[in-house]
C-alpha cells in the first residue's frame, strides 16, 4: 500500500517493511530444507477511540494441551483449503477468534515468513490497519481466554519491558500488560515493530526474569485488567 494512505503514525512502521534488516529476523526464518506447515497473523493496529493513539490487538489463547495455550499472540492460524494466500488465512481466523468485521479491516503489507519452531509452522505476518473498528470478543472460550486493545505506548514503556528465561535456554524479550505475559514469537515479533515504526524507548536488556516466576506476577485476565 501506498504510505501516503495510511495514518501519520503508521508511515514509518510501512515504509520500514518495505527494506527490513535480514538480521532481525534471521533467527526465526524458516529452514529450506524442512517441511512446514503454512499460516498467518494479523497484526492489526488501530486508533483508540480514548485518546486517537495507536494501538494493537492482542489475544489470550485458552489454557489447553495446545503448544502455545495459555500465551498471548496475534489472531491468525493455519492456512485451510480455500484461503487465497496469508492475507485470506489471517482475516479468516481472525474473525473466528475474535469477532471482528473483515470489511473494517485494510491489508497494508506482508511481513516475511517466520518459522514457530515449537509447532513446526511457516508464519506470515500481515500487517493491517483497522480502518473501520468493530467489537471484538474472545469468541469461542476453549480458544480464546481474552482479546484486548493494547496501547502501543504501554508495549514501549521501559517499565513494561524485561526478559524472560525458558527452561529449554531460550532468553527472549517479553511484555508485562493488565492481565497478559506477552513472550516468544509474539514478544520478539512485536520488539522489531516498535523498533521499525519508531516506537522503541530505552529498556534494560539485563532485567531477565524467569518464565514461571514473570507469568505468575502478571495475575489472571479480568475486569480489572483493563487496557
Amino acid at each position: 500500500m501506498d504510505p501516503a494512505d495510511v495514518p501519520d503514525w503508521m508511515r514509518k512502521l510501512l515504509l520500514g517493511t518495505a527494506d527490513l534488516d535480514e538480521e532481525m529476523f534471521r533467527r526465526l526464518s524458516p529452514p529450506e530444507d524442512v517441511e512446514l506447515r503454512e499460516a498467518a497473523v494479523l497484526i492489526l493496529l488501530g486508533e483508540s477511540e480514548q485518546d486517537g493513539r495507536p494501538d494493537v490487538l492482542l489475544q489470550l489463547r485458552a489454557d489447553g494441551t495446545g503448544a502455545h495455550a495459555g500465551q498471548v499472540a496475534f489472531p491468525g492460524g493455519s492456512w485451510e483449503p480455500g484461503d487465497d494466500g496469508p492475507i485470506d488465512t489471517a482475516l479468516r481466523e481472525a474473525e473466528e477468534e475474535t469477532g471482528l468485521i473483515p470489511s473494517g479491516v485494510r491489508p497494508v503489507a506482508l511481513l516475511p515468513p517466520l518459522l514457530v519452531p515449537v509447532s513446526g509452522f511457516r508464519v506470515t505476518p500481515v500487517l493491517a490497519h483497522w480502518d473501520t473498528p468493530s467489537p471484538v470478543h474472545a469468541v469461542d472460550p476453549a480458544e480464546s481466554a481474552a482479546v484486548a486493545r493494547v496501547p502501543i505506548a504501554m508495549l514501549a514503556d521501559p517499565a513494561n519491558r524485561f526478559q524472560v528465561g525458558h527452561p529449554s535456554g531460550f532468553v527472549g524479550p517479553a511484555f508485562a500488560v493488565p492481565g497478559m505475559l506477552v513472550w516468544g514469537f509474539t514478544a520478539g515479533l512485536m520488539t522489531v515493530l516498535l523498533s521499525i515504526g519508531g516506537w522503541e524507548r530505552p529498556w534494560d536488556t539485563s532485567d531477565v526474569r524467569d518464565l514461571d516466576v514473570a507469568w505468575r506476577s502478571i495475575g489472571p485476565f479480568g475486569a480489572d485488567a483493563e487496557v
